[in-house]
């Protein structure tokens, strides 16, 4: 996995993958006037002198971020191919640097001319000014085929207070932010040679975000396509609103998970809910793509708070707000953390030879001193060859295989792993030491941090939730809470 870059601009990935997570940055101004996004870098010097929104996206999918109020900045439409297979997390979604509108996060930040669209004119049959809507591609608009004989356009109108971002898989000039399937484990997990058919919608869904304090961002499924359409057809959940108008879900959905007291080290799981096409807020349904919607919310909004959870049916987006990312350690913080860890010189307690976690930029690099875990226990050494009675190979280990090793200083049994350091800032609740591991990939970061995510239920397939680690996707193992708390020795002199 690739490390973050300095500027400790990081937050989900995606879930299959939450990194992308959704990151936001606060700019002033663009280093690119070609381009609508700032970099990571940028927004984070200027994070704690804007107000602004940040967006973040976990690798336990993907990142966006976005930053309220940012310079305006011209979009660029970028034409790039998206190879799954080059999926890198914690903290990077690629070995050779991310690029253009796919990577691992992203700053949303404040148009140099407003693109937000808000609902006007309702064509309630099939009428020559549907049509005209319809073909118009300077006019946006929604379709709702009700029948093979009956369809309902809703026109959408200019709104000069609001910018409107898009998300989706498609690599299309209308999505500004393009998300691919989130691999569990990323490059260096199972399932990452496998050709994977997405589930995740072209043009997922749409993010408004009004232009002057306090700058609200309220999220929307589906996206406006090349044409500026979104078509419901004849299959897809739709209905007409005690109001007159219409509104409907996509196929997978788009699902929101609100945290209690907002994403700090007192956080806990709030419920998931799933937004409509015009962004009401529904129960979920019975399955994913089930024709039937769940109950209305009208107590709740689809207004993004700090730590707010976005899911795309294969990437899982987490939300950051300016006001969130100033408390949140920076990648520079985690250097220090790191540094102080290996000023202790932590020893193998066989080997007795001095461990050190790498630099934050050669996190992934698997060396002679790097430390090891034996998961169940939390005991640290340097790595070793030998796995105790019907143990794996250093392939086994790596690779968070089934197969036991024994501990040599408490005989406990269980998976033996190397450890990686948290590079996602983003992902982090508070900017303690890393202390602790997740299992059974082995990467570590703060009790708390840790303690967060192994209560949050990211949603996994079509009806079922499981709990996994932010930095790869992997589904934590129920056993100890999903993480333990690592015990290293000191050197002896």
């Amino acid at each position: 996995m690739a490390e973050s870059g300095e500027d400790g601009t990081m937050c989900l990935n995606s879930h299959p993958g939450f990194t992308p997570h959704l990151n936001s940055w606060v700019l002033d101004t663009f280093p690119d006037p070609e381009s609508e996004l700032e970099t990571p870098a940028k927004a984070r010097r200027e994070k704690q002198t804007s107000e602004h929104r940040t967006v973040s996206a976990s690798c336990v999918v993907q990142a966006i971020r976005a930053n309220y109020p940012a310079q305006d900045g011209q979009h660029r439409g970028y034409q790039e191919t998206v190879d799954a297979q080059d999926e890198l997390y914690n903290g990077s979604l690629s070995p050779t640097g991310e690029k253009g509108r796919r990577r691992s996060r992203f700053a949303l930040c404040r148009r140099a001319k407003a693109n937000g669209v808000k609902p006007s004119v309702v064509h309630a049959s099939c009428t020559p000014q549907a049509a005209k809507a319809i073909s118009n591609k300077d006019q946006h608009s929604i379709s709702y085929t009700l029948s093979r004989a009956q369809t309902v356009v809703v026109e959408y109108t200019h709104d000069g207070s609001t910018d409107m971002f898009q998300v989706g898989r498609s690599t299309e000039g209308p999505i500004d932010l393009v998300v691919t399937d989130t691999v569990p484990g990323g490059s260096q997990g199972p399932a990452s040679r496998l050709s994977i058919q997405s589930t995740i919608s072209r043009f997922a869904c749409r993010i408004i975000c009004q232009r002057n304090p306090p700058y609200t961002a309220r999220i929307y499924a589906a996206g406006f396509d090349s044409s500026k359409n979104i078509f419901l057809g004849e299959k897809a959940a739709k209905w007409r609103t005690p109001d007159g108008q219409m509104d409907g879900l996509t196929t997978n959905g788009v699902l929101v998970m609100h945290p209690h007291h907002g994403f700090t080290q007192d956080s806990g799981p709030g419920l998931w809910r799933e937004i409509s096409v015009c962004g009401s807020v529904f129960t979920l349904r019975e399955t994913r793509s089930a024709q039937h919607r769940g109950k209305m919310v009208e107590a709740e909004s689809q207004e993004l708070v700090d730590g707010s959870l976005i899911d795309l049916c294969g990437a899982t987006l987490l939300w950051r707000t300016a006001e969130g990312l100033a408390g949140t350690p920076t990648v520079k913080h985690l250097e220090a953390l790191r540094q102080e860890l290996n000023a202790g010189r932590p020893q193998c307690p066989v080997g007795f030879n001095t461990l050190a976690f790498p630099s934050l930029r050669r996190s992934e690099v698997l060396d002679d001193k790097r430390p090891w875990a034996y998961l169940r226990c939390g005991h640290v050494h340097g790595y070793h060859g030998w796995a105790g009675p019907g143990g794996g190979g250093p392939e086994a280990a790596s690779g968070g295989a089934k197969e036991e090793w024994e501990c040599p200083m408490c005989r406990a049994r269980g998976s033996y792993v190397p450890l990686w350091l948290g590079c996602e800032a983003g992902f982090y609740v508070d900017a303690a030491a890393p202390t602790h591991a997740f299992s059974p990939c082995g990467h570590v970061c703060s009790e708390k941090t840790a303690a967060y995510w192994s209560q949050i239920p990211l949603p996994h397939g079509t009806h079922t939730f499981h709990t996994a680690c932010p930095f790869c996707a992997l589904p934590l193992l129920a056993e100890r809470g999903g993480y333990v708390r690592l015990i290293f020795q000191g050197p002896l002199d």
